[in-house]
């Protein structure tokens, strides 16, 4: 009798055994803060800023890896929601109706907010008006003014052009809700295809009113933003429709996206996909408790968690 029972555990004990090695294997497989490869989707328009907060992890880690997919908002969120995705960056959280498909799943969702961007209006450089007001900009994306000269100041005359990167973009969705916008079939409209193109398409044609992320020019140390920033202007957008004097009006970069004073200003989040401590989760705390909102700082945009800078202070008696 006593022959059975040692067999019976030691072949429980072979059973513990490999499943620790199963277990150990598994977990060497699975990404964690500092190393690993997950792939990851942001919309186009973010593409300077999500480009600087990889490459600045991948340096601390090089054993961390992302595969970065840039697509319009939409598509992007269909990736997380299909679950082929661990994160993305995007310009609102999940609807209800998103997230109930993610807990039929059985898997969960986080939205963190990182960051508040703002929706660039750019103009040729020829376009001497750099100034407008938000009921005008509603005006012209309800196709209520579609002709330059119908702009207070303005020195141009001809057919208004809007000139977007794509279809489903964050940058059309957030002006279509801003303003909701049910259709713009009737606008004069184009899609360049890129938030680069778009700059491109403006440098080409005065009378085209371009909208991009100003993380593509508001990094002034940047090569690429000071190239695509030549020839063209940012127009200051104004609250008041009645502006009383120019400080009424403000421009997409901090001074004017701090305290929301710009007009267009829009929130960043970063939406994840980990039921567990994996790599996703190392770049949100990597943004909120590290050095990570000090790159979206110098992007130009107004990190959520401000990087906390530590001084020491010397007095008389302790030098």
């Amino acid at each position: 009798m006593k022959y059975p029972i040692s067999a019976g555990i030691g072949i429980f004990l072979c059973i513990l055994i490999l499943a620790s090695g199963c277990s150990k294997t598994s977990s060497k497989e699975r990404d964690n803060p500092v190393q690993g490869t997950i792939t990851i989707a942001a919309d186009e328009s973010f593409k300077p800023l999500v480009d600087a907060l990889t490459k600045a992890y991948e340096g601390i880690y090089p054993k961390a890896h992302f595969n970065v997919v840039y697509k319009p908002e939409q598509e992007a969120i269909l990736e997380l929601l299909k679950d082929s995705v661990r994160l993305v960056f995007a310009t609102r959280q999940l609807s209800e109706n998103e997230i109930s498909m993610v807990r039929q799943q059985e898997g969960i969702q986080k939205a963190h907010h990182i960051a508040l961007d703002g929706l660039a209006l750019v103009v040729n450089g020829g376009n001497a008006d750099s100034l407008i007001t938000m009921d005008e900009v509603k005006s012209i994306v309800e196709g209520k003014i579609t002709d330059w000269s119908q702009l207070k100041g303005s020195n141009l005359e001809g057919p208004i052009t809007l000139v977007f990167d794509s279809a489903n973009s964050s940058n059309l969705n957030f002006v279509m809700s801003k303003f909701n916008l049910k259709s713009i079939q009737k606008l004069r409209i184009t899609s360049a295809g890129s938030n680069s193109k778009v700059i491109d398409e403006i440098k080409k044609n005065p009378l085209s009113l371009g909208f991009i992320g100003v993380n593509w020019i508001s990094d002034g140390h940047d090569a690429l933003a000071r190239e695509l920033s030549k020839g063209i202007r940012v127009l200051g957008v104004s609250k008041n429709p009645n502006p009383a004097s120019i400080q009424e009006y403000y421009q997409p970069f901090q001074n004017g996206l701090e305290l929301k004073n710009y007009p267009l200003s829009r929130d960043v989040y970063i939406i994840i996909r980990e039921g567990y401590a994996g790599l996703g989760s190392g770049m949100v705390n990597y943004i909120a408790r590290d050095v990570g909102g000090l790159i979206i700082q110098k992007m130009g945009l107004i990190p959520t968690v401000v990087y906390p800078r530590e001084l020491e202070i010397r007095t008389g008696q302790n030098l």
